[in-house]
């Protein structure tokens, strides 16, 4: 559905116009909307690793789509000369130059650090919830094991 992609692209405001839209044009129509954006969790409140996630690959779909644009699909303009973020090119001032490329270093290595975090957190949640698993799966210690004499 274009539509919704589209609309999402905008966000909630977006979404919000198109039901009273809906409203003035076909009561139903902005009734639905209204029902398909609740339903779907588009005007929820949620929060936790799910939706925070969710934004985060929204992020990274913007930032991919930016980099095409800026002449390279490659980050950081890894992709030849002058494509990319325009590290290879020069601004003509050696000392910015030199700024800019540390600066870019920093924010690779802190997004890479930030992404094995999310691993390591996304980690620790599944074995939490294996192990609540397989709590409730044994039998309790004191009942099951003791065999009378």
């Amino acid at each position: 559905m274009p539509i919704v992609a589209k609309l999402d692209e905008y966000g909630k405001g977006a979404w919000l116009a198109f039901a009273v839209l809906g409203f003035i044009i076909f009561w139903p129509l902005g009734l639905a909307t209204l029902v398909f954006l609740f339903w779907s969790g588009r005007m929820g409140h949620g929060c936790g690793p799910a939706r925070y996630e969710h934004r985060m690959n929204r992020l990274q779909d913007k930032m991919e789509r930016l980099r095409e644009r800026m002449g390279g699909a490659q980050p950081w303009g890894r992709g030849g000369f002058g494509g990319g973020w325009g590290r290879g090119a020069s601004s003509g001032n050696r000392a910015f130059d030199e700024y800019r490329d540390e600066t870019l270093r920093r924010l690779e290595d802190e997004q890479r650090e930030f992404h094995d975090f999310l691993g390591r957190l996304r980690m620790a949640k599944d074995k939490a919830e294996f192990d609540q698993f397989m709590n409730t799966r044994r039998p309790s210690n004191g009942t099951d094991t003791v065999e009378s004499a």
